[in-house]
């Protein structure tokens, strides 16, 4: 793992959230993106050489729904940047933690993912993050 790629936070309401960390940052966000297989808008904002995302569900079903059914709006995970994510699941796998996801998807922002079962890292849902070469 190289860097924190980007932090996520689970909102239920993009547009006012957007609002509110445009103030925040002192900037409006740069992308929206929606990622139909996860059940999710998103919205990516710059802060210094940071990356907040923004997720709101587009279903009921989605895993942010159920994260705000539960637990309310606030840190939704931690992604981590990769350089070869096939291997960082392999590694960690081997290494004993539990993969939500056994094989890398396609997420937002250009990246290929796969998340980390929070009962494998302290409670924490971890995301690995590879940028999707053009």
């Amino acid at each position: 793992m190289r860097k924190i790629e980007h932090i996520g936070i689970a909102v239920k309401d993009i547009e006012n959230s957007n609002q509110l960390f445009a103030s925040l940052f002192g900037k409006k966000h740069y992308k929206l993106e929606e990622v139909e297989s996860e059940g999710v808008k998103t919205s990516f904002f710059k802060c210094g050489p940071n990356k907040i995302e923004l997720l709101q569900a587009t279903n009921k079903n989605s895993p942010i729904a159920k994260f705000i059914e539960k637990k309310g709006e606030g840190i939704h995970h931690i992604a981590f940047a990769v350089d070869n994510i096939e291997k960082e699941i392999k590694r960690l796998t081997e290494e004993g933690f539990e993969m939500i996801h056994k094989a890398p998807k396609k997420g937002a922002d250009n990246k290929m993912i796969a998340f980390l079962h929070p009962k494998s890292t302290n409670g924490v849902l971890v995301e690995l993050c590879q940028e999707i070469d053009e």
